[in-house]
Formats: C-alpha cells, sequence, structure tokens
C-alpha cells in the first residue's frame, strides 16, 4: 500500500467514477484500475462496487475511508511543513549563549534576522563555556557562541578578537593613568569573576604570574561593574561586555596582552537546519558590519 492508491481510492469514490479520477490524477483508466485492485488485494478486502452506473463504496471501505483521508490530509501537512521550512517560513534556533553575547550582539543579530524571517523562533540558553560546548556536542543547541579554539572536536567559524581590559572607579587614584599594570591588580582591591564563569581571565593572570588582591568574587560581570561604579575595588573583564555601560567607571588598557577569540560553533555544519544554516550567514554578517573585516 502506498499514498498513490489511497489518493486515487479518494478521488474515485468523490468522483464516482474510474474514468474521470483518471482525467484528473493525469492516469491512465487502466492505471487507475491496477491500483485500486492491488489496493483491495493488499487490505484483503472489497472497497468500491463498479459497475454501469459508475463507482460506490462498500461498508468496508466506508470503516477505512477516514483513515486514508487522514493519511492523506497527513502527507500534504508534511509536505507544505517541510516547504515552511525550506522557505524559512517556520522553524526554532537553539543557541548556546553567555552574558556579553546575549546583551551586546543577539539583540541586533537576532533583530536583523527576524526582520527577513518573522517566523523564526529562538530559545536561547546560557551557560559557562563548557556547558556550551556540551550542548552543542549533544545536541542540545543547534549552534552556540563559544570561545575558541574550542575544547570539543567542533567546527567553529572566528568572529572577533575580544580584549580584556582593567576597570576602576572614576575616583581612583589610578584614573588618568595611561594603562593598569600588573602591579596594580596586586596591590589594589579586586573583584575577580567566579571561576566557573571565567571567561579565560584568570588563566591569562597566571600566565603573567599575576595574583590579584581578591577581595570580592562574583559570577555576574554587571554585578563587579556596580561594585567598581560603587569603589568597592578594580577589576579586568572583557571589553564587549562594557559596550555602552552608563557606570561611572573608568576602562583602560591592561599593561600585557590580554584577549580572547569568540567564534560560533556548531557540530555539523551539513546537519544544521535550514534556519540555523541562514542564522550562521546572519551572525556573521552583522558582525562584519558592526566592526568591519578582520584585521
Amino acid at each position: 500500500m502506498n499514498i498513490s492508491q489511497y489518493e486515487t481510492f479518494l478521488k474515485t469514490i468523490e468522483l464516482g467514477s474510474l474514468t474521470k479520477a483518471a482525467e484528473v490524477l493525469g492516469y491512465t483508466q487502466s492505471g487507475v484500475s491496477h491500483m485500486l485492485n492491488a489496493l483491495e488485494s493488499d487490505c484483503g478486502l472489497k472497497l468500491m462496487v463498479r459497475d454501469r452506473s459508475g463507482v460506490r463504496i462498500t461498508a468496508d471501505g466506508q470503516q477505512l475511508l477516514p483513515y486514508f483521508q487522514g493519511i492523506c490530509n497527513g502527507q500534504h501537512n508534511l509536505s507544505e511543513k517541510i516547504n515552511e521550512i525550506h522557505t524559512l517560513e517556520s522553524g526554532l534556533v537553539r543557541v548556546g549563549t553567555f552574558t556579553s553575547v546575549s546583551a551586546q550582539w543577539l539583540p541586533g543579530i537576532i533583530k536583523r534576522f527576524r526582520g527577513d524571517f518573522p517566523n523564526i523562533q529562538f530559545e536561547l540558553l546560557h551557560g559557562t563555556n563548557e556547558e556550551i560546548e556540551n550542548w552543542v556536542i549533544n545536541g542540545r543547541v543547534d549552534c552556540a557562541f563559544v570561545k575558541i579554539p574550542t575544547k570539543q572536536q567542533l567546527e567553529s567559524i572566528f568572529l572577533r578578537r575580544d580584549p580584556f581590559v582593567a576597570i576602576l572607579p572614576e575616583n581612583h587614584i589610578l584614573a588618568k593613568e595611561p594603562f593598569l599594570s600588573a602591579a596594580a591588580l596586586s596591590e589594589y582591591p579586586y573583584i575577580k569573576l567566579d571561576e566557573s564563569v571565567d571567561d579565560g581571565i584568570t588563566e591569562i593572570l597566571e600566565s603573567h604570574h599575576i595574583k590579584p588582591n581578591v577581595c570580592f568574587v562574583e559570577k555576574e560581570d554587571y554585578a563587579i561593574i556596580a561594585m567598581v561604579d560603587n569603589g568597592l575595588g578594580i577589576s579586568v573583564l572583557s571589553e564587549l561586555v562594557l559596550k555602552d555601560t552608563a557606570r561611572k567607571i573608568v576602562i583602560k588598557d591592561l599593561e600585557f596582552p590580554a584577549d580572547r577569540d569568540l567564534g560560533i560553533a556548531v557540530k555539523d555544519k551539513n546537519m544544521l537546519t535550514a534556519s540555523a544554516q541562514k542564522f550562521l550567514g546572519y551572525v556573521q554578517l552583522w558582525i562584519l558590519e558592526e566592526y568591519g573585516p578582520t584585521p
């Protein structure tokens, strides 16, 4: 049994004639007769009576009729849904992300994307870099913003190098210095980003043998910015998270090189949904327009 047999049966019953059904479906009359015979043989039932007056459905055929209709309607709906997905009339993009990207990049990217594809929905999952990579591996998300190179075997696209910078209260004694020294990090009260969400700052400080004078440990970037604004200490955060901040803080370069490379990662580009593939393109285009070509 196959969908063509069901459709032929339904059209024949609807029109009451093999000849008319053959004309509408684009088959020969013998072709229609063959499909109907095959359907009855597969079911082991007499589904219709054919005589000179036309075609009439049997009691057994009447019982199966709604099931054939359901299968054909389901096939039609499936074809429509597949077409919608290909034309991005519907879909869901699941994205792994973290605070700075969610605040500074995603609103602009999603606004641009949904301007062209308003029916695509988004699910955003926030986590640490390790958690996000695992979500990509196990299929929890379609794609994810990550620090690259990734620890997992993922396909990644470089987006932007994000410097780490120092932040100080506006009235800090070092506020007018051209940069913040390593010695200053060890001398003045330091507000540390918690290890569980550390963007790589601790690793960089340790590589330069710097031991900050840690007085507070906080999980949220924006809470650290507020604490610095209130004169509770100095800190080091990514430049991205500080974009457009209204807090009364001073942002300084560090005297040593410190940055992270940000990208977007997937498990296998070839296995992405049409909407997720399109989203990747919009991410790259938005970054290019926002920051210009990568040096």
